[in-house]
């Protein structure tokens, strides 16, 4: 394993036609104080001003950056590509924004922590649609049997992680994220760090946050996951995390 204090991050972006959000996440890495970054983008072959936008930060950043720009079957499989480019010891994927210029360092430093064991590392996010929270994004620590989940945006892993769990599942649509968490989390010993601070801002309308049919069909898919992981009693976890998701819109 790496000098902790060396730890190479790679943030591993998904791209398709998203000029007018894409640099606004790349401006908000570049202010990033982490010193051992690397960025990875799978695009899925824009025809808008993505790619244009990626080779000139390629061309200007003073950060190292991977691009490959070519159909996939979604983003899942898009995330799995840019997985395969990547070279980094802990593995984000990222497709917002940072609140805090600090945000990448708080999370190493933190899955760091002495003594600990921890695998990986998660905080609070919030959904905005313009410059308005539609929710937040706060599980704090738990357990997935309690509908608990870390938000995905915020979730870095050490590389081994993947190397022992598998990546995502591409055949569901929506909810192959968190059958890839139920995967690694459901024995429980593997313990993340939560960061109780609000590092990233999510861009609202994604594919399980867009309106009530997506969440239904998320909600369908985060049923079939735990099937698939052989979770007992996978109706009382879906009611619990309901009830956590629906909090988050009363917060």
């Amino acid at each position: 394993m790496s000098d902790r204090k060396s730890e190479k991050v790679s943030l591993i972006l998904t791209t398709y036609n998203c000029q007018d959000n894409l640099r606004i996440t790349l401006e908000s890495i570049e202010k990033q104080d982490y010193p051992n970054l690397e960025i990875i983008i799978k695009d899925g072959g824009s025809t808008d001003q993505t790619l244009e936008i990626i080779r000139e930060y390629q061309k200007n950043s003073h950060l190292d950056i991977i691009y490959k720009s070519e159909k996939d079957k979604g983003i899942f499989d898009a995330m799995n590509q840019g997985y395969a480019l990547c070279t980094g010891d802990i593995v984000a994927f990222f497709n917002d924004v940072f609140l805090d210029n600090s945000a990448i360092t708080k999370l190493v430093n933190a899955m760091n922590t002495p003594g600990s064991g921890y695998i990986g590392a998660h905080a609070d996010l919030v959904y905005r649609e313009g410059e308005r929270v539609v929710r937040k994004w706060h599980m704090g620590e738990g357990n997935i049997y309690q509908g608990w989940l870390p938000g995905h945006p915020t979730l870095y892993l050490r590389r081994e992680i993947y190397e022992k769990y598998g990546l995502y599942d591409a055949s569901f649509r929506i909810g192959a994220d968190y059958e890839f968490m139920i995967r690694f989390l459901k024995d429980k010993t593997n313990k993340i760090a939560y960061v109780p601070e609000t590092l990233v801002s999510m861009f609202y309308g994604g594919t399980s946050s867009n309106g009530l049919s997506s969440y239904l069909k998320s909600l369908a898919e985060g049923h079939r996951a735990l099937k698939k992981n052989n979770i007992l009693f996978a109706w009382w976890v879906d009611i619990r995390r309901t009830i956590r998701v629906l909090l988050q819109f009363y917060r």
